[in-house]
């Protein structure tokens, strides 16, 4: 028997905009598997019951009127949208998964969650997250870790593995994320869900939380192209203040568009090298991604093997831009210690960094995108593994002993992600593998700056081709 949950995104919110689903009702479904499983998952740190019931109220009465006038609302009205807790929602205590912001209450939105409540979505909770977002695992001192649904003894990734491990797990159907250094695109990968890191500036991350460097961007988690899709055109759109903007789709197109179009044929570059030094590539990552170019060959495109140059320059200038970030979080001096050790070592590699060398990481990163960006003149997309492991045992990467250590295990395990972080362009996480433990494995597609759209073609093509949605975890 069908239940709500195991409707898309988008199923969902045509029933509601017909009628025959009441935003109340769908509320409450996700509510009851909130309680009953987030304890096991770990993908909620604050649930928000009573203003999700209240938004939810709100948003049926809005859909029988727009029925009754003839008027079209968001495709995700009425859907819940939990928000990850780095982001700042007015009345809702943000944590940013430390114990030092624990109680910590905002009293102003974030644009994501003002689009988010324009849009008629609900929220009910804010997604677990490690410390300030540093590590690639949520695992802190506020909350039970996240872990994958498709392994509980496993991570589910980071820093978006809270929204991860609720997708996956059935407990909301698509979830806001963030990606500074991959942190959408792992989670997907481990949770067997689809992601994208948008282009730099296609979201907006103020007015509060700006991020300095350009490595982060907001961006959905989904179980399926569409529904990310969807919740793109939500989230994407400049606002007043923001230091970057990408260049807008054309007039009167969305990326739930693109969604249903055919890609056409693409000339698609394969990189299974790790571009950092001494990572070696675990077979099953190997695997996938070879499978995936054979599939993309079949489906027409054109795919040949690509290989980067080897360098440590653009790990060594990443982990100072890291570092750097890491101490824009305002930390009372006798409140260092309740810190995490890999953030504790961060800050204070982060305040020996000088000026001249923060500025010339940032040029570095412009150089990398310049290169690439030449790359991609001969390329449309580039098609790489999106991790070197599959998904690590809980605590597996953590080093709380040698928090140099935890770095440089956090680098090897995600070799290719923060390219795309640095050179601003869009990626996306695809769940076309299992492994035979039956770990999902993902694959990552890169695209020109500003090109989402053909990601989203491609990325609907695949899904056509070797569907993935209809694979779930025994918890669900």
């Amino acid at each position: 028997m069908t239940q709500l949950h195991d409707l898309t995104a988008l199923e969902q919110g045509e029933l509601i905009g017909t009628g025959k689903l009441s935003p109340v009702e769908l509320t409450d479904h996700y509510l009851e598997r909130i309680e009953r499983l987030n304890t096991t998952l770990g993908a909620f740190v604050t649930v928000t019951p009573e203003l999700a019931r209240k938004q939810a109220a709100e948003a049926e009465a809005e859909a029988g009127a727009a029925r009754r006038e003839g008027r079209r609302l968001s495709p995700l009205h009425g859907v819940p949208v939990p928000v990850k807790d780095l982001v700042f929602v007015a009345g809702v205590r943000a944590t940013q998964g430390s114990a030092v912001s624990a109680e910590h209450v905002p009293t102003v939105d974030d644009h994501v969650v003002t689009r988010l409540r324009a849009a008629g979505t609900i929220m009910t909770g804010k997604t677990n997250t490690p410390e300030y977002g540093l590590p690639c695992y949520t695992e802190n001192k506020v909350a039970p870790p996240a872990r994958t649904p498709w392994d509980l003894e496993r991570s589910a990734g980071g820093s978006s593995g809270g929204a991860a491990a609720a997708v996956a797990a059935g407990l909301a159907p698509v979830a806001h994320a963030s990606d500074g250094g991959g942190s959408i695109r792992i989670p997907a990968s481990v949770c067997g869900l689809f992601g994208i890191k948008p282009s730099r500036g296609r979201v907006s991350s103020g007015p509060v939380n700006h991020d300095i460097s350009g490595l982060s961007s907001n961006g959905p988690l989904a179980r399926t192209v569409a529904d990310a899709a969807a919740l793109l055109d939500v989230l994407a759109g400049p606002m007043p203040g923001d230091s970057f903007t990408a260049p807008a789709l054309p007039a009167g197109e969305t990326f739930l568009d693109h969604a249903g179009r055919e890609p056409g044929q693409l000339r698609i570059a394969v990189l299974t090298k790790p571009p950092v030094p001494g990572v070696v590539l675990h077979p099953d990552c190997l695997a996938a991604t070879e499978n995936t170019a054979e599939l993309l060959t079949g489906l027409g495109h054109h795919a040949e093997p690509l290989e980067l140059p080897t360098d440590g320059t653009l790990r060594q200038v990443f982990e100072q831009v890291w570092a750097v970030m890491a101490t824009q979080h305002p930390v009372p001096p006798e409140q260092e210690e309740l810190l995490m050790p890999l953030t504790q070592h961060l800050r204070a590699k982060g305040r020996n960094v000088s000026g001249p060398d923060f500025a010339t990481a940032l040029y570095v990163f412009r150089l990398v995108a310049g290169r690439i960006a030449a790359l991609q003149e001969h390329y449309d997309v580039i098609l790489t593994p999106t991790l070197a492991q599959p998904p690590s045992l809980i605590g597996g990467l953590r080093n709380d002993a040698d928090p140099q250590q935890e770095f440089d295990n956090l680098a090897a395990f995600t070799p290719f992600t923060a390219l795309y972080n640095a050179t601003g362009q869009p990626a996306v996480n695809l769940p076309l593998h299992w492994n035979a433990a039956g770990l999902p494995i993902g694959v990552m597609l890169g695209g020109r700056y500003g090109a989402e759209s053909t990601l989203i073609s491609l990325a609907a093509q695949l899904e056509r081709a070797r569907p993935w949605a209809d694979r779930k975890p025994e918890v669900w």
